[in-house]
């Protein structure tokens, strides 16, 4: 059950997005609630420390937001199977003409590492949604043998960025868009631990600073 103080904290987190966003002089929702036209679908991890709203400032209506473990995309496979991703991904590109997805990849992510350390043998469905990121520990397996954990861990989240942004090119109706310059896509990486915003540069290959790391001491914001 619960907790009374945590449905405290929530209704008092609520009326705060209340007053930000229903007050008469900034009421969003009087154009929102006839419809929504954000204007990027963002593919993140489920991780609580990497709300893409949050990292991005983002207001209602800003981004079409697919969260999973890992922040991967499966393959285009259109079978009778369920699909949560991949209908995710249809409604965005083929519903609301999405102009933009990024996979937004980060620093310390559980999935990986579970990935990496084969930690969670007994789990019922993590290690079969992890096998979809098999390539990016294949090619830290083969490129760095003999780095430390920390090393193969950074390398395989960015590997994971890259083959999801290669999956996306299997869905006829992505890669169509794509090609007919109508969408783009865009890898990103959150270093939560300098607070550094890593953009994938797809003609050189590497990730190139986006947002450079922050100078330590400058926040203001208070935890709660």
């Amino acid at each position: 059950m619960v907790s009374h103080d945590l449905l405290k904290r929530f209704s008092a987190g609520f009326q705060r997005f209340q007053k930000t966003w229903y007050c008469p002089e900034n009421n969003i929702y009087e154009d929102l609630r006839v419809g929504q036209h954000p204007y990027a679908l963002v593919i993140a991890c489920s991780d609580s420390r990497v709300d893409p709203v949050l990292l991005l400032d983002a207001t209602p209506g800003d981004l079409f937001v697919i969260r999973n473990v890992a922040n991967l995309v499966p393959p285009y496979e259109p079978d009778s199977h369920h699909h949560g991703v991949s209908a995710a991904l249809e409604y965005a590109v083929r519903h609301l003409h999405i102009g933009h997805i990024m996979v937004m990849g980060h620093a310390k992510c559980g999935g990986f590492t579970s990935l990496l350390e084969a930690s969670h043998s007994d789990d019922e469905f993590l290690n079969i949604w992890m096998n979809l990121a098999c390539r990016a520990k294949a090619e830290v397996d083969s490129s760095l043998p003999g780095a430390d954990p920390d090393e193969r861990q950074r390398a395989c989240e960015m590997w994971g960025v890259r083959f999801s942004l290669d999956n996306l090119m299997g869905y006829p109706w992505i890669k169509s868009a794509v090609d007919g310059g109508e969408l783009l896509l865009h890898g990103l990486y959150f270093d939560m631990g300098s607070g550094e915003l890593l953009y994938f540069d797809a003609e050189s290959e590497t990730y190139v600073p986006m947002v450079n790391a922050c100078a330590s001491g400058t926040s203001s914001v208070k935890k709660r």
